[in-house]
C-alpha cells in the first residue's frame, strides 16, 4: 500500500506542476512538481525494496505537500488544485500509514 500511495501521489505532483508551468507559465509549479513527485516515487518504490529510508521520506514530502497546499488552499478558497492536492494528500498519508 505504501508503494502505490507514494507513487500515486508523486505521479499527481509531477501532471500537477506540469499543467501549473501549461496554464499558467509557473516555473515555480513545474520544479516543485518534479522535484517531490520524483522524491515520492523515489521513496515509494525504496520502500517497496526494504530500504527503511522510503518510508519516512514519503512522509515528509507527503506533510510537506499538504502544508503548503493547504495555505493556498486557505488563501484562495479554490478547490482545484490546492483542495484536490490536500485531499490527495491526506488519502497518501493514510495509505503511507497502512504499512
Amino acid at each position: 500500500m505504501v508503494i502505490l500511495a507514494a507513487v500515486g501521489y508523486g505521479i499527481l505532483a509531477i501532471v500537477g506542476g506540469i499543467l501549473g508551468y501549461a496554464k499558467a507559465g509557473s516555473r515555480t509549479s513545474l520544479i516543485s512538481g518534479l522535484v517531490s513527485g520524483i522524491l515520492l516515487i523515489v521513496a515509494g518504490i525504496a520502500y517497496q525494496q526494504n530500504m527503511a529510508w522510503g518510508l519516512p521520506l514519503a512522509a515528509v514530502v507527503t506533510v510537506a505537500l499538504i502544508g503548503v497546499f493547504a495555505v493556498r488552499y486557505f488563501k484562495t478558497r479554490k478547490f482545484m488544485p490546492s483542495g484536490l492536492m490536500v485531499l490527495a494528500g491526506l488519502l497518501a498519508v493514510a495509505g503511507l500509514s497502512l504499512r
